[in-house]
């Protein structure tokens, strides 16, 4: 069975790939301000939601939608996609050594409506300016949540990670299967 994909990014079409699902992208468009005093945990529960019911009035069958979000957090502050090279570097400087969450929503509409939360925790060394000047100048971190791709340069700057790679790059398989097997692969 094939599935939408409601999402425009590129690590979650490729993970999907990884675990065999046939699916098709659907280009959602949606609001993903956060509302003011919006928890993290809120933030990206509600994205994926919104992402996965505009996902489902694009598609003109009964095939199950999925769609994710991501989101770091630091001491409950969302750190969005770093627009900027310089949005990056005052991203990452907040992270330099320090712990941060990286929260990650997955939503699937089938019969019904699940979604699950997959929660992280990334520590990342004491970085130096050269090294998050060289880093911002290969435009990696731009479009990136928290200024860094865990599956590209940013990986250096990871001391520790405590929860699931899959989840810091924006698609938790784990938790994805779980909502695919309820609909797809029984």
């Amino acid at each position: 069975m094939k599935i939408y994909l409601a999402s425009k990014s590129d690590r979650r079409y490729e993970l999907l790939k990884q675990m065999g699902i046939n699916f098709e992208v659907v280009d959602v468009d949606i609001d993903e301000s956060c509302k003011e005093n919006e928890t993290p945990i809120t933030y990206v529960r509600r994205i994926a939601i919104e992402k996965a019911r505009a996902g489902k009035l694009l598609t003109k069958n009964n095939l199950p939608v999925l769609a994710a979000d991501t989101a770091v957090a630091l001491d409950n502050l969302i750190l969005g996609k770093a627009e900027s090279k310089e949005d990056a570097i005052n991203m990452l400087e907040k992270l330099s050594g320090c712990t941060h969450n990286v929260l990650s929503a997955v939503t699937v509409i089938d019969q019904k409506e699940s979604t699950k939360i997959n929660i992280n925790k990334v520590t990342f060394k004491k970085l130096s300016k050269k090294d998050i000047n060289n880093y911002c100048e290969s435009n990696e971190p731009i479009g990136k949540a928290g200024g860094y791709a865990i599956q590209g340069k940013g990986v250096i700057f990871i001391e520790k990670l405590e929860g699931s790679y899959s989840g810091v790059m924006g698609l938790p398989l784990d938790e994805t299967h779980q909502l695919l097997s309820d609909c797809i692969l029984t």
